[in-house]
């Protein structure tokens, strides 16, 4: 999708028969950062899924260039409200896990992750077990892992949640370098976050 607008046009998604998203129509530019911003219950979640192609809308088509596109062609990376690591793995192998070919073993692979892991407070973490770090670790763990990963657009629910303030400052900083020039939607409740990570603000 690149230099391409991605375009939801009228999708609606209902779940035993309760409808979360209604003829929702929303545009995502190549290269720019977005924050859903709406209550609980308003269907972001359920938007990213459609977009990882997880869920099928009942209707309405998305669409890339003006063309209709099947989202399982696109290269997304996620983070989900659950962390989804390998609790048994080490941190640095979960991020391994979704690199291509030998990428992962490369020596600057290797030291852009060290790079990555002092940016985000989890130096000297690497090599533990995921099962040994604590929830907000896991959580900067899980973020790294998508970061990392080849994407063309990143999905993030609610990636900064149950960090504490000073760590939340890090990370963010962290995600707005990485991120820059790229297609990111995020699902955040904080305004603050948004304005961080210079995104245009959508509400559902």
């Amino acid at each position: 999708m690149y230099g391409m607008t991605l375009e939801l046009q009228n999708i609606s998604k209902s779940f035993d028969g309760l409808p979360v998203l209604r003829n929702l129509n929303l545009s995502f530019h190549q290269g720019q950062c977005y924050c859903l911003m709406s209550p609980s219950g308003s269907g972001k979640t359920t938007l990213l899924r459609i977009l990882m192609g997880l869920e099928q809308p009942d209707q309405g088509m998305v669409l890339a260039g003006g063309k209709p596109q099947d989202m399982n062609s696109l290269t997304v990376s996620a983070v989900f409200q659950e962390d989804r690591l390998c609790e048994n793995l080490s941190t640095e192998a979960n991020i391994r896990l979704v690199q291509k070919g030998g990428k992962g073993r490369s020596r600057d692979f290797l030291q852009q992750l060290q790079d990555g892991f002092s940016a985000v407070g989890l130096e000297g973490w690497g090599k533990r077990p995921v099962k040994e770090l604590s929830g907000g670790m896991k959580r900067r763990a899980a973020l790294l892992r998508a970061l990392y990963a080849d994407w063309n657009i990143l999905l993030l629910d609610e990636p900064f949640k149950g960090l504490d303030r000073e760590t939340k400052d890090k990370v963010l900083a962290f995600v707005r370098e990485k991120c820059r020039g790229k297609t990111v939607l995020c699902v955040t409740h904080e305004k603050e976050e948004a304005e961080i990570l210079g995104a245009e603000i959508l509400e559902l």
